[in-house]
């Protein structure tokens, strides 16, 4: 099977110098050069590992890596920077990427980075089923499948699952509704807060004990929303 490869980077000469060395290696490589993009197509194919840069038109690679957290827990992401501050390379370990490399670079180190990543994340398997429990309901973000403590099932959609995750992963702190749009709905589509409130309110549904007297999923006005455990 072939081992794929997503290479988000936006200056053209640096993406045709790394697509031809990893295509060399004997990998499939698909090159973007824009944040929104990246996103869209990791949605619509199977890859292997992310090579990503920060700096990105559209969205920048830290929103990316997020994003694609949402999606996938396991695949490898490569962080490639001009940035050489310990601040940038804490956020980006912070939220999701396996491995960190400042430009300029050595190609060698790349690969090697490269072909060490792809060997551990053979050795972890497939994607492990990824849990949460609130208030008797476990939440199984691989499915969406909700099972509710009288032993119901309720099955989330795929934005639903994605907005969820994101609530609970950044638990007790206040996420902007911008920040929702980049991460869940990747700039596709424009939802109003309206859109978002919607979500809120079926969450509240389906997992507060008083949905009129919130304790978990909450609006902040003039700010966005937080989840609280």
């Amino acid at each position: 099977m072939l081992t794929r490869i997503l290479l988000v980077e936006d200056e053209p000469a640096l993406a045709d110098t790394i697509k031809l060395n990893l295509e060399l290696e004997k990998y499939h490589v698909t090159a973007v050069a824009d944040g929104k993009q990246a996103v869209r197509t990791f949605k619509e194919a199977r890859f292997d590992l992310i090579v990503l840069d920060i700096m990105l038109p559209g969205l920048d690679g830290f929103s990316v890596c997020q994003a694609i957290r949402l999606e996938n827990t396991q695949v490898p992401i490569l962080m490639l920077t001009a940035k050489n501050t310990s601040n940038d390379r804490i956020e980006g370990l912070k939220i999701g990427a396996d491995d960190y490399l400042t430009k300029p670079f050595n190609l060698e180190e790349l690969l090697l980075r490269i072909s060490n990543l792809l060997r551990r994340s053979q050795k972890k398997g497939s994607d492990k089923v990824q849990r949460y429990s609130l208030n008797g309901y476990e939440i199984d973000f691989l499915s969406h499948e909700v099972k509710k403590p009288d032993e119901s099932k309720i099955q989330l959609t795929k934005k639903e699952a994605a907005l969820l995750k994101l609530l609970i992963e950044r638990k007790n702190e206040v996420i902007s509704r911008e920040h929702i749009l980049e991460t869940v709905w990747s700039y596709d589509v424009y939802p109003n807060t309206r859109t978002i409130d919607n979500f809120i309110v079926t969450f509240r549904k389906y997992f507060e004990p008083d949905p009129s007297h919130p304790k978990h999923f909450l609006s902040v006005r003039g700010v966005g929303y937080k989840f609280t455990d």
